[in-house]
C-alpha cells in the first residue's frame, strides 16, 4: 500500500463489501459481546478498529460505492491548522447528509469514491504524511490481511495449526462466493464451522444466515442504498 495511500490501494467494492461482510458473520456467530461490525442503511461499518479507529463500506446504486474511515494513529486531518475537506469535489450521488455529519465530528481520515470503475478521492496536500488507511483497513487490498483479521475475529490462536489452515481455506472459499452472491445457508454454515469448530448455536447460525441475506450475498436482496 502506498503512503499516503492511492485509489489503486483498494480492490473492488464487490470484493471489499464480501470481506467486510465476512468479518461481521464471524463476529455474529461468535455472539460474545457488542460486534464491532454492523449493517445498517448506511453500510457496513467497523465502530472501532483498535484506539477508536472507524470505517463504514456503503454501497450505492448504480454500481457505486463508498469507503471512508479514519485511524487515530495514521489519519492526518488538519494542513497549517485548517481541516482537510475530504469531500471537496466529490460527485452529487454520495450519500452527502450522512457524510456532511461525519465531517462535522472531524470523523475522516479517508473518503475514498467508486465510479466508472475506479477509486477516486480529493487530491492530497503534498505535506500530507498518510492519510490512514493502511492502518483502519489494510485488509481493503490484501486477501492476506483479510483472512488474517478473520482468523482474529474468529480467535484462532486456540485452533491448531491444521484448523487454522483449514479456517483460511474456508474463508477464502467464502469470499469468492459471497463476491459472486451466491452464498446459500450451507457456504455460511461451512464458513462457521471452520471460525469456530467448538459449534455455533442454532440461534446464531440463524442470525448470520439472515445478515448474509441482508446483505445481499445470498442474490435475493441487494444491499446498495438509494441515494441522490
Amino acid at each position: 500500500m502506498h503512503t499516503p495511500s492511492l485509489p489503486e490501494d483498494l480492490d473492488s467494492p464487490a470484493r471489499l463489501w464480501a470481506r467486510a461482510v465476512t468479518f461481521a458473520l464471524v463476529e455474529e456467530a461468535r455472539g460474545d459481546g457488542r460486534p464491532e461490525h454492523a449493517l445498517d442503511e448506511h453500510g457496513l461499518w467497523c465502530h472501532s478498529t483498535g484506539a477508536c479507529g472507524w470505517w463504514r463500506l456503503t454501497l450505492v446504486e448504480g454500481g457505486r460505492a463508498v469507503f471512508v474511515g479514519q485511524d487515530p494513529d495514521g489519519s492526518h486531518t488538519h494542513m497549517d491548522g485548517e481541516q482537510i475537506d475530504f469531500l471537496a469535489g466529490g460527485p452529487d450521488w454520495l450519500p452527502w447528509e450522512q457524510l456532511r455529519d461525519d465531517a462535522e465530528g472531524n470523523l475522516f481520515g479517508f473518503v475514498y469514491w467508486w465510479e466508472n470503475s475506479a477509486w477516486h478521492r480529493i487530491p492530497y496536500p503534498e505535506q500530507l504524511p498518510e492519510d490512514g488507511l493502511e492502518g483502519a483497513a489494510p485488509w481493503v487490498g490484501s486477501e492476506e490481511e483479510f483472512r488474517t483479521l478473520t482468523a482474529a475475529l474468529a480467535q484462532a490462536d486456540a485452533l491448531t495449526r491444521e484448523q487454522r489452515r483449514d479456517l483460511h481455506a474456508a474463508v477464502t472459499r467464502f469470499r469468492e462466493r459471497a463476491e459472486e452472491r451466491t452464498v446459500g445457508e450451507a457456504d455460511v454454515a461451512a464458513l462457521l464451522a471452520a471460525a469456530l469448530p467448538d459449534g455455533v448455536p442454532p440461534k446464531r447460525l440463524e442470525a448470520a444466515t439472515d445478515l448474509a441475506v441482508r446483505a445481499g450475498l445470498t442474490g435475493t436482496s441487494a444491499p446498495e442504498r438509494a441515494v441522490g
